[in-house]
């Protein structure tokens, strides 16, 4: 990071940036004279430092600049002692984290290090093949780094990860963490199983944070909303110790994020993860 873009976050008192509104961009790139993708890859390193790896050792950082203006940052989670499936990918981490904000499209996704295929295949999922990928050294469109693609549009959805409209879903319970949940639930990307599922996690503080359900065509690269949530967790630089009240509210289907949201939750904390089941229009 340059010296300029440094003092310039300490003005704009965005020492830990995780959202850059328009503004806050526009401000950043006068006082550095660094264009939008020079700016984004010098705010890298910001990224990275956010990154939790302690398998692999090799941390990853991303910005996704949406349609809105804003900028989202993300980093890859792993966590010990889980299988490797469990692991945040940081193009998942920022693009979930623009989700949570109910973006609608990412029009650069900004990458210390070229995508993988597990990556490339989940923002496949945004159907949007003209999406371009800013790498340190090159740039290309998502089409030319998955060429043959398979995705949405295949299996006949035209609105892809960040298009879809709200669910019919519904709770009485007067419970804001509960509620919370809901509400991830009712936004979440599931066209394939129709497993519609958010999770709240309430900690100490009173923050409550947030994860949704983001489905893939190919099933694998799809993020779980406990992985969502955890991953915001750790951009928002809280721990798992803080943790006081979980929740995941989901429409079983064929398919439960249950067992796997519990699973990775207990790998980090005691807490017991509530399950609160949806169908349309009414809860149980």
């Amino acid at each position: 990071m340059t010296p300029a873009l440094q003092q310039a976050l300490l003005q704009l008192r965005l020492e830990h940036p995780l959202r850059l509104t328009p503004a806050q961009a526009s401000a950043l790139g006068r006082a550095t004279g660094l264009n939008e993708n020079k700016l984004a890859q010098a705010l890298l390193a910001q990224a990275q430092r956010l990154a939790r790896a302690p398998v692999s050792g090799f941390a990853v950082g991303a910005i996704a600049i949406t349609g809105s203006g804003h900028w989202y940052l993300g980093a890859n989670l792993e966590f010990s002692g889980l299988a490797l499936h469990h692991a945040v990918h940081a193009e998942q981490s920022a693009i979930g984290h623009a989700a949570l904000h109910n973006e609608r499209r990412i029009v650069k996704m900004v990458v210390s290090a070229n995508p993988c295929g597990h990556c490339r295949q989940f923002m496949q999922e945004l159907n949007q093949p003209e999406l371009l990928i800013i790498l340190p050294a090159e740039q290309h469109t998502l089409a030319a780094l998955l060429p043959h693609a398979f995705g949405p549009a295949d299996l006949g959805i035209s609105t892809g990860m960040l298009g879809a409209a709200p669910a019919p879903l519904a709770s009485d319970s007067p419970d804001p963490v509960q509620q919370a949940a809901l509400t991830e639930a009712n936004h979440s990307h599931a066209p394939y199983s129709h497993n519609q599922a958010g999770v709240a996690l309430k900690l100490t503080d009173g923050r409550v944070i947030t994860g949704r359900y983001l489905e893939n065509a190919a099933f694998n690269p799809g993020l779980g909303p406990m992985q969502l949530a955890l991953s915001q967790l750790s951009l928002h630089r809280a721990h798992s110790e803080h943790i006081c009240q979980a929740v995941l509210a989901e429409r079983t289907t064929t398919i439960s994020q249950y067992p796997g949201a519990a699973q990775l939750l207990a790998a980090v904390s005691p807490v017991p993860l509530h399950q609160l089941a949806l169908s349309s229009g009414s809860a149980s």
